[in-house]
């Protein structure tokens, strides 16, 4: 069983039927997978700890520094307007923003490089903790597609793409004319 396998283990998950749980498994798990540190971006590792603790019990495992990406504005601005939407001002709700923003530092799909089994899974994930923000994806585009437009329409600039889509297999899917 390799890491990533043994850090998804319902032996370590202390809430094994939550979303969040899955969502910080599969963050914190496919960082290790890609040889990644920090694990979550912008947590110190004082903090991560705590994360460890609440949801996943006795497991010795570093975040590494935590910082944010170097001259990565993007990261710092989306972390922002998911902290800004969070259901309720928690600790939780702060890690869950710092681990959907490191995830969308991925190449992947958003619900992908965050380990989660499928997009509807983000989706309720999303209903759940940030209840304002996905009332605002009226017309369930794309997740990390409507996060670069909040941030974009947050920034007053008219024209935006997300990052890594012109080498994407889905960029037609996403880019297609809505309706």
């Amino acid at each position: 069983m390799d890491e990533h396998s043994a850090f998804l283990s319902s032996n370590h998950l202390r809430r094994p039927g939550e979303l969040r749980s899955f969502a910080f498994a599969g963050v914190i798990g496919h960082a290790l997978r890609k040889r990644r540190r920090p694990l979550i971006h912008g947590l110190s590792n004082a903090r991560f700890q705590k994360l460890l603790n609440e949801y996943f019990g006795d497991l010795d495992l570093s975040n590494g520094d935590g910082s944010a990406p170097s001259g990565d504005s993007e990261f710092n601005d989306l972390v922002k307007l998911l902290l800004d939407f969070r259901a309720v001002p928690s600790e939780e709700l702060a890690w869950l923003s710092y681990a959907i923003a490191t995830a969308a530092l991925g190449e992947n799909h958003l619900w992908q490089d965050m380990g989660l089994a499928d997009r509807q899974m983000l989706t309720e994930l999303m209903r759940e903790n940030f209840p304002v923000l996905f009332a605002r994806n009226s017309g369930n585009m794309k997740w990390k597609k409507f996060f670069y437009r909040q941030l974009c329409e947050r920034a007053e600039v008219p024209i935006c793409k997300s990052p890594h889509c012109a080498d994407c297999s889905d960029y037609r899917v996403c880019f297609a004319p809505e309706t």
